[in-house]
């Protein structure tokens, strides 16, 4: 009647624990949206912010790109995982992983590459 006592679906991520090969020697944290774990997008733009205090957390935030605010605004939608998962469902993120907090990048649609995102940067 009003949700109370409802379980929330399962969330089906394109990857499961036999697909994840280690990539990364960390076993640190990092947040991404539904949109690459469950839909399989790959990764359009990441940023790197101030660690989460007193948790394995290494400040990435990674999305697709085309998240709206609505889509972002909603906690359903995103979750924590080991940095060594997202670099399994986008390899190419990992030559990025040691720039310093307050990095950001974009993938150019032109290209397909990474590219430093100076003005989402200077914005901060």
């Amino acid at each position: 009647m009003f949700g109370f006592g409802k379980k929330k679906k399962e969330k089906e991520y394109l990857l499961g624990a036999s697909d994840i090969r280690p990539l990364l020697a960390t076993k640190m944290g990092c947040i991404a949206t539904d949109r690459i774990t469950v839909d399989g997008c790959r990764v359009g733009f990441f940023y790197r912010e101030e660690p989460s205090n007193g948790l394995p957390d290494t400040g990435w935030r990674f999305f697709a790109g085309d998240e709206s605010d609505e889509y972002l605004d909603d906690p359903d939608n995103s979750n924590v995982f080991c940095l060594n998962t997202i670099a399994n469902y986008d390899r190419e993120i990992i030559p990025y992983l040691d720039s310093e907090i307050g990095s950001a990048y974009y993938r150019d649609p032109r290209t397909g590459k990474f590219v430093l995102d100076r003005e989402w940067m200077s914005a901060r």
